[in-house]
């Protein structure tokens, strides 16, 4: 690459991060719903056949938010999973949850946008999957290591489920046992449950220590997948 080749994309990443930003506070002042590359040019002095360059349409630019706070999460939940290596599962398990809702505390917005109400008129392209997983990758690590070394104790499966759990077991970790995997995507869904419902004020004048509550619902949360210890 020459030089005036590495300043032009060097010039091309800033302007991209810079529309971004001014994306991200347009997601907190108006919500995704309304946001516009029109008004990300405006606030940037951009004239809009010029934003076009870099985001081709609005689509774009939210598949491109979307993948961030992904991504931004995912590197929080591996954060605190690579912190509590040394600790038994359980624990892990538990920290990566506080990681979890500590970066939505943080990045409301952001939050909102991958796990709050769809977009209307937007469907989320494939490449948002591999960012989107990684936190649950994270988990399922967790219970791949307890399940390789003190052992899984994951609820039995009533008949009619076993099926389906074995289906999931065999789509997202086929190493573990279809108990765990039935319980794991329950689990998931609760974490995200109890974020929300913090996040978005369903909490209000029910829950008011919601550090030490949580920490116990994630710790609750740990023991369904089968993970043992205190």
């Amino acid at each position: 690459m020459t030089t005036a080749q590495g300043a032009r994309a060097r010039a091309r990443q800033e302007i991209t991060a810079a529309i971004k930003e001014a994306a991200r506070r347009q997601l907190a002042a108006e919500g995704a719903a309304k946001l516009s590359l029109r008004a990300v040019a405006r606030e940037l002095g951009m004239v809009s056949s010029a934003l076009y360059r870099y985001f081709p349409s609005r689509d774009e630019l939210l598949t491109a938010l979307i993948i961030d706070a992904y991504d931004s999460l995912g590197e929080a939940a591996e954060r605190a999973r690579d912190a509590a290596a040394d600790v038994p599962p359980r624990a892990r398990w538990t920290a990566v949850c506080e990681a979890v809702r500590g970066w939505a505390l943080a990045h409301p917005h952001e939050y909102a946008l991958i796990y709050g109400s769809p977009v209307p008129g937007y469907s989320a392209p494939e490449t948002t999957v591999p960012a989107a997983a990684r936190v649950g990758m994270v988990f399922i690590g967790i219970l791949r290591d307890a399940h390789q070394g003190p052992g899984l104790a994951a609820p039995a499966l009533p008949a009619d489920l076993r099926p389906e759990a074995a289906r999931m077991a065999a789509d997202l970790a086929p190493d573990l046992p279809p108990e765990a995997a039935a319980a794991l995507v329950a689990a998931w869904a609760q974490l995200f449950g109890l974020v929300g419902f913090e996040l978005f004020g369903q909490f209000n004048r029910v829950v008011e220590d919601r550090e030490t509550f949580f920490r116990h619902a994630a710790d609750r949360l740990a023991e369904s997948t089968g993970l043992g210890g205190p």
